[in-house]
Protein backbone atom coordinates (compact mmCIF):
# COMPACT_ATOMS: atom_id res chain seq x y z
CA UNK A 1 0.00 0.00 0.00
CA UNK A 2 2.88 2.57 0.29
CA UNK A 3 4.43 1.54 -2.17
CA UNK A 4 1.23 2.68 -4.14
CA UNK A 5 0.91 5.97 -2.36
CA UNK A 6 4.91 6.93 -3.44
CA UNK A 7 4.08 6.08 -7.54
CA UNK A 8 0.88 7.97 -6.98
CA UNK A 9 2.89 10.96 -5.32
CA UNK A 10 4.84 10.84 -7.92
CA UNK A 11 3.57 10.76 -10.83
CA UNK A 12 0.02 12.36 -10.77
CA UNK A 13 1.79 15.85 -10.55
CA UNK A 14 3.99 14.55 -13.14
CA UNK A 15 0.77 13.79 -15.42
CA UNK A 16 -0.87 17.35 -14.65
CA UNK A 17 3.04 19.17 -15.83
CA UNK A 18 2.45 17.24 -18.74
CA UNK A 19 -1.35 18.03 -19.21
CA UNK A 20 -0.17 21.77 -18.76
CA UNK A 21 3.06 21.57 -21.39
CA UNK A 22 1.11 20.00 -24.00
CA UNK A 23 -1.78 22.91 -23.32
CA UNK A 24 1.19 25.46 -23.38
CA UNK A 25 2.65 24.16 -26.00
CA UNK A 26 -0.33 23.97 -28.22
CA UNK A 27 -1.41 27.52 -27.59
CA UNK A 28 2.23 28.36 -28.58
CA UNK A 29 2.07 26.92 -32.10
CA UNK A 30 -1.33 27.97 -32.70
CA UNK A 31 -0.16 31.60 -32.22
CA UNK A 32 2.51 31.09 -34.55
CA UNK A 33 0.27 29.47 -37.34
CA UNK A 34 -1.87 32.49 -37.17
CA UNK A 35 0.85 35.05 -36.75
CA UNK A 36 0.48 37.57 -40.14
CA UNK A 37 3.88 39.51 -40.69
CA UNK A 38 2.22 42.50 -42.60
CA UNK A 39 -0.05 43.15 -39.52
CA UNK A 40 -3.37 43.56 -41.19
CA UNK A 41 -5.62 40.42 -42.42
CA UNK A 42 -6.73 39.46 -45.85
CA UNK A 43 -9.86 38.13 -45.00
CA UNK A 44 -12.17 39.70 -41.97
CA UNK A 45 -15.62 38.71 -40.87
CA UNK A 46 -18.06 41.61 -41.10
CA UNK A 47 -21.07 39.94 -39.63
CA UNK A 48 -22.97 36.99 -39.18
CA UNK A 49 -26.63 35.92 -38.78
CA UNK A 50 -27.78 31.70 -36.96
CA UNK A 51 -30.51 30.98 -38.95
CA UNK A 52 -30.92 27.31 -37.57
CA UNK A 53 -28.48 25.18 -35.43
CA UNK A 54 -26.85 23.97 -38.11
CA UNK A 55 -27.15 26.79 -40.71
CA UNK A 56 -25.24 30.35 -40.62
CA UNK A 57 -25.18 33.11 -43.21
CA UNK A 58 -21.88 35.49 -43.17
CA UNK A 59 -20.64 38.09 -44.75
CA UNK A 60 -16.58 37.73 -45.39
CA UNK A 61 -14.41 40.85 -46.76
CA UNK A 62 -11.86 39.78 -49.05
CA UNK A 63 -9.63 42.30 -51.32
CA UNK A 64 -12.34 44.83 -51.29
CA UNK A 65 -15.36 42.79 -52.10
CA UNK A 66 -17.93 41.83 -49.80
CA UNK A 67 -18.97 37.51 -49.85
CA UNK A 68 -22.11 36.51 -48.42
CA UNK A 69 -21.57 32.54 -47.32
CA UNK A 70 -23.78 29.97 -46.10
CA UNK A 71 -22.11 28.33 -43.96
CA UNK A 72 -23.37 24.18 -42.66
CA UNK A 73 -22.18 21.42 -41.71
CA UNK A 74 -21.87 20.10 -44.94
CA UNK A 75 -19.25 22.93 -45.98
CA UNK A 76 -19.54 26.53 -47.64
CA UNK A 77 -21.45 27.72 -50.47
CA UNK A 78 -20.96 31.42 -51.91
CA UNK A 79 -23.74 32.99 -52.29
CA UNK A 80 -23.35 36.28 -53.08
CA UNK A 81 -20.85 39.37 -54.02
CA UNK A 82 -20.52 42.73 -53.92
CA UNK A 83 -18.21 45.61 -53.47
CA UNK A 84 -17.34 46.82 -50.47
CA UNK A 85 -20.48 49.15 -49.10
CA UNK A 86 -18.84 52.61 -47.92
CA UNK A 87 -19.14 54.48 -44.80
CA UNK A 88 -21.81 56.39 -43.48
CA UNK A 89 -21.30 59.20 -41.54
Amino acid sequence: MLWYIAKLLVLLPLVGLLAWGSLKLARRMQDRMNANPGGERAARIVETTFLSPGLKLAVIEFRGREILVSTSRQGLTRLAEAPVRGVVD
